[in-house]
């Protein structure tokens, strides 16, 4: 597999540290709300690189961190509405607003984030450790830190991560250290004065009397983890000092990714990247509109659902725009993704019926190859698309290799198999929808629009036939 590496802006081929092994750590979600849509795009990615490196061969373990403490509400100072100027970690502030403890909140969005997970056939990863669990962890991290020189307590008793002491610093970003002005806060709740440097940052904050909250005891005092500190800490823990993919939306490139890489390269012994391969996805638009909280345009996989989508349309719209750019969801995106799964998946069913022939493995090659050069999903789609319509090969066979790269696509693309081809239950609602306008369009006497919803009907996998009793559907076994 290659993949796109954000450290040296190349695509590069993923070397694993083991020859059978491929280590992953995905940057998970704050459990203090459910996660969006744009969430899940990221969070497809790892899935489609671990199902790519397991096509290939390797085995694959995953982790994905759970942060139920350390967050701030906003890295920039300002607040989720732009308007209060006062930092708060987020999961105290939604339990100050919900009146339930900051955990019982962690966990009722951690159940939530796993089902959202399982709605899009993503992967459960092999681990999910949570901040307030590995508290243990971060401060032998932290420890390490301070002994090696990279870290100092501040005037203030939280712990800093010495940014000079990093002599690579900002080559992950691009941002260089004398470019980085005083007073542009990245966490606001730092005290600038107790840093020797502007561009440190914490790795353990002091609670100080205000937070009653997940706080811990340290030899510096009670106190919390910064948000950074977390993933040095379990990836190491969980995956060794050899991670050879991790990743993240590219909003974490700067600061997070760009401070967890100081922290683990510092940490360890030996002077190699803790991180082999580091993959970003893009932002995601929805209806041409940033997806935030601030601007009222947040969108969830329920949402989507309750407008009548099977989810795993989002999955296939998705597979549609390749992951390194922004792209811009939209309801009709959604309406014609759900077109062509159904109409896949009613294929693979009449398929079904027919003797089961050998694959074309140079088309399962070809196919293939797409996820592993740069996860290449829309090349790939439109390959299904084209071996779909390929009247070369048989019925027989389109079902086995369907079947087959399922375990790349990841669509349920079987789930139709054994239904009856002709029952009503199995016609979508949207072709009921469009049968009815062309009744109402023929009792009109609009021919022109009659034959443009047939044709309409016929793309969607359904022949119209007229009787003397009325239209009747039959599905287009050719």
């Amino acid at each position: 597999m290659r993949i796109y590496n954000t450290m040296t802006r190349e695509i590069d081929p993923v070397e694993t540290a083991h020859p059978e092994i491929a280590r992953i750590y995905a940057c998970g979600p704050t459990v203090y709300r459910d996660a969006h849509v744009g969430n899940m795009r990221t969070f497809l990615v790892t899935d489609l690189i671990a199902r790519t490196l397991r096509h290939e061969g390797l085995r694959t373990i995953v982790v994905q961190n759970i942060t139920d403490v350390g967050h701030m509400a906003d890295d920039t100072g300002l607040g989720d509405t732009g308007l209060d100027p006062a930092p708060q970690d987020k999961m105290l502030a939604e339990s100050e607003k919900t009146g339930q403890s900051a955990l019982e909140i962690a966990q009722r969005f951690e159940h939530k984030f796993h089902h959202d997970l399982a709605q899009l056939n993503i992967y459960p990863a092999d681990h999910y450790p949570k901040a307030s669990e590995s508290i243990e962890s971060m401060l032998d991290l932290i420890g390490k830190l301070i002994d090696s020189g990279n870290a100092y307590v501040g005037t203030d008793n939280s712990v800093y991560f010495s940014a000079e002491s990093f002599p690579s610093y900002g080559a992950l970003s691009g941002n260089r250290l004398d470019a980085l002005r005083p007073g542009h806060k990245f966490d606001p709740d730092e005290n600038e004065s107790a840093k020797r440097f502007h561009a440190d940052w914490a790795l353990w904050k002091s609670a100080g009397d205000a937070r009653t909250q997940l706080t811990w005891e340290t030899p510096w005092g009670r106190g919390f983890p910064g948000w950074h500190t977390e993933c040095s800490a379990m990836s190491v823990d969980l995956l060794g000092e050899n991670i050879d993919i991790h990743t993240g939306g590219i909003d974490l490139r700067f600061p997070h990714h760009e401070d967890e890489r100081a922290q683990s390269n510092s940490a360890i012994s030996g002077d190699h990247e803790v991180v082999r391969h580091w993959v970003h996805a893009e932002h995601l638009l929805f209806e041409s509109r940033k997806m935030s909280k601030s601007s009222g345009n947040v969108v969830l996989v329920q949402d989507i659902i309750d407008r009548g989508y099977d989810p795993l349309v989002i999955r296939l719209a998705f597979l549609q725009h390749k992951y390194r750019s922004q792209m811009n969801l939209t309801w009709e995106v959604l309406a014609s993704s759900q077109e062509l799964l159904d109409r896949w998946r009613r294929k693979v069913n009449v398929w079904s019926q027919s003797e089961s022939q050998a694959m074309d493995q140079e088309l399962i090659t070809e196919i293939a190859g797409h996820f592993s050069q740069d996860l290449n999903t829309p090349m790939a789609v439109n390959a299904l698309r084209t071996l779909e319509k390929n009247p070369q090969i048989s019925d027989g066979s389109k079902f086995e290799m369907f079947a087959y790269l399922d375990s790349l696509f990841g669509l349920d693309l079987t789930r139709e198999v054994g239904q009856d081809l002709n029952s009503l239950s199995a016609i979508p609602a949207d072709v009921s929808q469009l049968l009815e306008q062309r009744d109402a369009a023929r009792t009109s006497r609009d021919w022109a629009l009659s034959d443009q919803l047939r044709d309409q009907i016929a793309e969607r996998g359904f022949t119209v036939v007229d009787t003397s009793e009325g239209s009747q559907l039959e599905t287009n076994k050719t």
